[in-house]
């Protein structure tokens, strides 16, 4: 709610995170999955927003020492209504 409160309509929102699968590959990201996202939770909380892109995916990054290797991602492209 927070984030939604923060856009002005017509403000667009791009979120870029973690999806609980992460866990398994540990390599980087929260430790606990309830603090990562998944498409149900995205769709659900931002269903008043236009939804433009949302995406789950596995891909490699390397992001530095924290954040390097096969990672489970989630994109979401939303426009405040």
């Amino acid at each position: 709610e927070g984030i939604k409160r923060t856009l002005k309509p017509g403000g667009m929102l791009m979120l870029h995170g973690y999806r609980p699968e992460q866990i398994t590959y540990g390599t980087g990201g929260p430790p606990h999955a309830e603090n990562m996202y998944t498409e149900e939770m995205l769709r659900e909380g931002f269903c008043d927003m236009r939804i433009l892109h949302l995406a789950a995916y596995d891909c490699e990054i390397e992001e530095g020492k924290g954040h390097a290797g096969m990672s489970a991602l989630i994109d979401l492209v939303a426009v405040k209504r």
